[in-house]
């Protein structure tokens, strides 16, 4: 599985004194698989926001821990600034990233609660996702009264926090933590320089609209309801908050939305809502820009709405679909769009300093790097990369036959099996540098101490670990590139005939990565104590096997009868 990455936003309560900053942040960077991405102090808030990143149980950690010194240092008694605050860390924001669901960062998020009010003694509300009462939801609701009325709040019995003590703690106060969706900054360019036509795009898209108008005029009184209060009309999109601005930098107006949650309103439905809108009010949209940082999956997705509105097929690369994404959405229009220094994911891989990665050589590498004196990578990385080329042929027969002349109203089933085949192939270039990760894990089981009775039992349950981890990573390249062949039948009887030898070579790379990492498995099953547990997988990979050799002569049949 992919690694889970959740964002955790924790706001101090100390806006002006570097020194205390350094010391909170320090503490972030003590721990191992986080990365601590920006600071941003505000001197007339006297808040520092903190963003940090990395897989969830870190991240847990490195709050803790940053939470913990907030404490120690910063005197709420003392503290004074124009945001609302009730605690040394006033709130602790978990955020899912990639491959975790909201449900998954709403425990971490209660994990983190629980272990700030055991481990450090604060109280803590959660609230928004991870809240616990409905009526906790609202961060406004739980801060009503901020840190002066927080004594008096915990005498309540209704207000007892949801982790931790209820006691006033007159120098860390309490703090909140929730789970909430990722908020994009975003700002779309235009070809004018009125404040007030941008204005005007932003009310139409934003979900809160604008103020409604007798007759619907734009100059017209504005419509009250029966309380008195100004009655809303709504904009087109959700999770969408919006206003125009003229950047003097760039001598062009803007609209600036901030879109709070992308799994409802995608950045790409918020561009083109924009662009309907200023066209239909004689503007032009030439571009548009990132503010901060976006999740690899949001530029992905908008690669491949571009492609389907073109009808073509979206099983290309990720390299691929970001550049469709940049240029659709004109992420170039002011300065250039560097991801590696705006995607998520880029940005930790830079940061991270990570080892050579196999998949990073080209091809003349890893041919030198196999056939050099270590003994990994070997057959069962080659067998990964074999059963990759297999599935990437597949999914270049399903690209070429996507937008076949004659075949224009096929694009969509051929995009299906090229997206199908890409995934696949992703997942075996992934297994290549897994394989040898695992033989290299078996190396380090054996160099474990083993003076004491203690250590030997340590060391010999470590070494049965790291040789069950070192079957499995082949057992699964076996069902990838198994699988995968489906795709490779598929191209073989339907796709593009002048492409049918390529599917052919596909079905030969894809059985012999099934046949290769069989090999491996069965060269580790001896050295496995649990008889039964060897037994299964030896038998399912058997049946592997045989299916791909089959599936094989079923696809080079077709292969030659569609040559003659």
């Amino acid at each position: 599985m992919t690694n889970q990455l959740i964002e955790c936003v924790p706001n101090f309560s100390e806006g002006k004194d570097t020194a205390v900053i350094k010391q909170i942040t320090d503490q972030i960077s003590t721990v191992d698989g986080v990365q601590l991405l920006d600071v941003d102090p505000g001197q007339a808030t006297n808040r520092t926001v903190v963003t940090i990143v990395g897989s969830p149980n870190e991240v847990i950690e490195a709050a803790v821990r940053a939470i913990r010194k907030a404490s120690e240092l910063i005197d709420m008694s003392k503290h004074h600034g124009e945001h609302p605050r009730f605690g040394a860390t006033d709130v602790c924001p978990l955020v899912p990233v990639s491959n975790i669901t909201m449900d998954e960062t709403v425990e971490y998020a209660r994990t983190l609660a629980r272990r700030i009010g055991e481990e450090v003694g604060i109280g803590v509300y959660c609230y928004e996702h991870a809240a616990l009462k409905e009526d906790r939801r609202n961060l406004a609701v739980v801060r009503a009264g901020e840190y002066e009325g927080l004594k008096e709040k915990l005498a309540k019995p209704e207000w007892k926090p949801d982790f931790g003590p209820a006691k006033f703690n007159p120098a860390a106060g309490v703090t909140a933590v929730s789970a909430r969706d990722f908020l994009v900054a975003y700002n779309v360019n235009l070809n004018t320089t009125s404040t007030r036509r941008a204005n005007a795009i932003a009310f139409d898209v934003r979900e809160k609209g604008r103020k409604k108008r007798d007759g619907n005029s734009l100059t017209g009184p504005i419509v009250k309801d029966e309380q008195g209060r100004d009655v809303w009309f709504p904009g087109k999109l959700k999770c969408v908050k919006g206003i125009g601005w003229f950047i003097e930098e760039y001598g062009v107006a803007q609209v600036s939305v901030n879109l709070t949650n992308i799994s409802v309103t995608p950045v790409h439905i918020a561009f083109d809502e924009i662009c309907k809108s200023s066209d239909s009010r004689g503007v032009r949209v030439t571009g548009s820009e990132l503010v901060g940082l976006i999740p690899l999956g949001a530029i992905l997705d908008a690669g491949r709405y571009f492609l389907k509105k073109q009808e073509r097929s979206i099983g290309v690369s990720d390299s691929e679909l970001i550049k469709i994404a940049v240029k659709s959405l004109g992420l170039d229009d002011l300065y250039p769009f560097k991801p590696e220094e705006k995607i998520i994911e880029y940005v930790l891989r830079a940061m991270s300093k990570p080892k050579k990665r196999l998949v990073d050589l080209t091809l003349e590498g890893l041919v030198h790097e196999t056939a050099s004196e270590s003994p990994a990578p070997g057959g069962g990385s080659i067998a990964a990369a074999m059963g990759a080329f297999g599935a990437a042929l597949a999914t270049m027969v399903a690209n070429l036959s996507s937008h076949k002349r004659g075949w224009d109203d096929r694009w969509e089933e051929f995009s299906d099996w090229a997206e199908k085949g890409k995934a696949y192939h992703d997942e075996l270039l992934r297994l290549i540098d897994l394989d040898t990760d695992a033989f290299n894990e078996i190396m380090n089981a054996f160099g474990l101490p083993a003076g004491s009775e203690e250590e030997k039992s340590a060391k010999k349950l470590a070494i049965q670990e790291a040789t069950k981890h070192a079957i499995e990573i082949p057992f699964r390249v076996m069902e990838t590139a198994f699988a995968a062949m489906d795709v490779v039948k598929a191209m073989a009887e339907i796709g593009n005939p002048n492409s049918v030898s390529d599917a052919g070579v596909g079905a030969l790379a894809a059985r012999s990565a099934v046949m290769g990492a069989y090999l491996n498995v069965r060269i580790n099953a001896k050295d496995v104590e649990d008889k039964a547990w060897i037994d299964d997988i030896l038998s399912r990979g058997g049946t592997i096997q045989d299916r791909a050799i089959a599936m094989e002569s079923e696809i080079l049949e077709i292969v030659s009868e569609k040559m003659v």
